[in-house]
């Protein structure tokens, strides 16, 4: 009786054993999952974060639209510098209103100011020939005078 007992005692700790690994396991695991979670919440939070800046960035970039618009229309340069500046503060990455403004600076006179808005144009989209092209006029000729 007394070997039966002790087989039986071995097999029981044996069992609790595999019972505690088991139950060690599985709280791992279950740490792991909860440690996904989180991960994947945070992720989703970013997600929702970004598509949050981007659409107040295409309501920016409308709203500064209706500015590039007036300053195309303007009579004046001077009055379609202003324009341009604000629009380009709600929607600084619209290269074609950089280049156009540089334009507008360029035949005021105010080359360096110019040249700046060429050089942002380029920035954003480098493959803008025709703000290089502004640009290699410029350097070949540093002192144009303005346009009336």
């Amino acid at each position: 009786m007394p070997f039966a007992i002790s087989v039986f005692l071995l097999f029981s700790l044996f069992l609790s054993s595999c019972e505690s690994e088991l139950i060690r396991k599985q709280e791992e695991e279950i740490r792991r999952q909860q440690e996904e979670i989180v991960r994947q919440r945070q992720e989703i939070e970013g997600l929702v974060l970004a598509r949050k800046r981007e659409e107040q960035k295409r309501q920016d970039c409308n709203r500064a639209f209706r500015d590039f618009e007036k300053a195309q229309a303007a009579r004046e340069p001077h009055e379609a510098v202003p324009l341009y500046r604000s629009g380009l503060r709600l929607c600084p990455d619209d290269d074609v209103a950089h280049y156009e403004l540089g334009k507008i600076l360029r035949d005021m006179g105010r080359t360096q100011e110019a040249r700046a808005e060429f050089e942002a144009a380029l920035k954003i989209n480098p493959n803008f020939y025709e703000a290089q092209r502004q640009l290699e006029t410029m350097r070949s000729n540093p002192h144009p005078s303005p346009s009336p």
